[in-house]
């Protein structure tokens, strides 16, 4: 980057400064909804934003009060320890890649370890049936320490079930990660989202001095509570600035700048610069140093103020660089604009890279029918960006076998006739509105194609009128076993382009 990096001195309950986020936080919205048992300590306590703290003397009816979530012992006739669990809605949905597991002040009655789960629901709180995955198995804890495990499932969740074996009391949970929001549902209707929040998918990924407090407040919702709730650095004794680097949500056209300093009255920067770079391949340690665009230059800051910032060459964006000067503290960043086609289709496949293999599987086979073909594309996850899904599909496709083919076949309706499937509907459209002599013909067309070849007439029907189908199945009826195979598994490689090409356009469904 620009200048070396500066001190990063990381507080557990605090924004992580290299661009995780603590999903779970309650200014974000999540909340522990339940649990099992909260005998000694309420699981509220859990999400409490500030430090576990203790004091010797405080006990109720119940016993010691303790700053935590803390179960009573588990008494078991049967001999099986069992244990406790709570579940957690998110503030943000996401993708977990750290769990944080605070047992500070418990010593002799933490759990022995513990265990996450994760489930993604429409919106409201996991059902009965809810799906949950394992993101961490069973792992063992220690008493009074606040203990950072890596979590390696990607998967995109709304809901963890946290479980403790088997009783005891934990301080704090953090579960840090990356924000993973469909933007089709957070954009205004056209389009348009501060690319910056948090709440959206945007993060702090890098800074030059994250000293009183990290650049990831910066993208937090509302504005700032106190000077602690912002990003400051420490006081230069020398040339240069201070900067951070925020990765938008996706891909988008930054039109205006908001740069609040509120609650910053004496230590609020001089003066401030923002650039921008489209690189949506890079990894943040990998940005490059030239070729940032600037977006604001040498824009005059107030102490304790809002400043609004018209762009005005508004710029097609990945990451944004916000510069001070020389240091100081600002409150809030905000980015204004909307979502490029490039942005809505980079969103597309973050999902589908983060979504179960379940839901991932279903999304895939009303693409094509193969699972052989699925499971392929499966096993090429994550994707990434939209030409790699592309690709895949057709490198995955060209592995597959005959009865692979003739399987994805049977997937479809006959031409002419209506589905259930919103792909055919939309593709057979206008097929279907041709004369009716010609959809007569075509039907006869398909009873005798189905009994010369044992399946159905599968073809591209999107963009093609009754009558081009009609010519098409007529010439196809004369080839030989083997050279229509062929032929129908072309056509379904076309008829899965579209499908995913439509899917980058529209987002997953549901």
């Amino acid at each position: 980057m620009h200048d070396p990096a500066g001190p990063i001195r990381p507080d557990p309950t605090r924004p992580d400064p290299t661009g995780l986020v603590d999903l779970a936080a309650r200014r974000l919205g999540g909340m522990v909804l339940a649990a099992n048992d909260e005998f000694f300590a309420a699981k509220e306590n859990l999400l409490e934003p500030l430090p576990p703290v203790f004091d010797p003397l405080a006990y109720s009816d119940r016993g010691k009060v303790m700053d935590g979530w803390e179960t009573r012992r588990r008494r078991d006739p049967s001999g099986d320890p069992g244990h406790d669990w709570c579940i957690v809605r998110l503030g943000v949905t996401g993708v977990i890649d750290a769990v944080l597991v605070d047992t500070s002040h418990f010593r002799g009655n933490f759990p022995a370890a513990f265990e996450l789960w994760g489930t993604l629901t429409g919106g409201g709180p996991p059902g009965d049936d809810a799906d949950w995955v394992q993101l961490r198995p069973r792992t063992e804890l220690r008493g009074n320490a606040a203990q950072r495990f890596d979590v390696d499932a990607p998967l995109r969740v709304s809901h963890v079930r946290f479980v403790i074996h088997p009783d005891g009391g934990v301080a704090r949970l953090r579960l840090l990660g990356r924000p993973l929001v469909d933007l089709r549902r957070a954009a205004d209707h056209s389009g348009r989202l501060d690319l910056a929040a948090i709440i959206n998918g945007g993060r702090a990924v890098g800074c030059s001095d994250a000293f009183f407090s990290a650049p990831t407040n910066l993208l937090m919702v509302g504005d700032g509570r106190d000077m602690g709730d912002g990003w400051e650095t420490t006081r230069r004794r020398g040339p240069g600035h201070d900067f951070a680097i925020i990765e938008l949500a996706t891909t988008g056209r930054v039109e205006r700048i908001e740069l609040d300093t509120t609650n910053f009255k004496g230590n609020h920067p001089d003066r401030c610069d923002v650039f921008a770079i489209d690189a949506a391949d890079a990894e943040p340690a990998e940005l490059p140093a030239e070729g940032w665009t600037p977006l604001v230059l040498d824009h005059p800051m107030q102490p304790h103020a809002r400043h609004v910032i018209d762009v005005e060459e508004p710029t097609i964006a990945t990451h944004l660089q916000l510069r001070i000067h020389p240091d100081g503290g600002v409150a809030r960043l905000r980015a204004r604009g909307f979502v490029t086609e490039e942005g809505w289709q980079r969103n597309t496949v973050a999902l589908l890279d983060a979504a179960t293999g379940d839901r991932a599987r279903e999304v895939l086979l009303a693409c094509c029918g193969s699972t052989a073909w699925v499971d392929a594309m499966l096993a090429r996850r994550p994707f990434g960006r939209p030409s790699r899904l592309l690709g895949a599909a057709d490198a995955c496709w060209t592995n597959v076998g005959p009865d692979d083919v003739l399987e994805a076949l049977s997937a479809h309706p006959r031409i002419g006739e209506r589905s259930a499937s919103r792909w055919s509907t939309r593709e057979q459209a206008e097929a279907r509105a041709g004369e009716p002599a010609i959809l007569d013909r075509i039907a006869e067309g398909n009873r005798l194609y189905e009994e010369r070849f044992g399946h159905v007439f599968l073809i591209r029907a999107a963009g093609r009128s009754a009558e081009e189908i009609l010519d098409a199945l007529e010439e196809r009826l004369d080839h030989p076993h083997q050279t229509e195979i062929a032929v129908a598994a072309e056509e379904q490689r076309q008829i899965t382009a579209l499908r995913l090409q439509a899917l980058l356009r529209e987002g997953v469904p549901g």
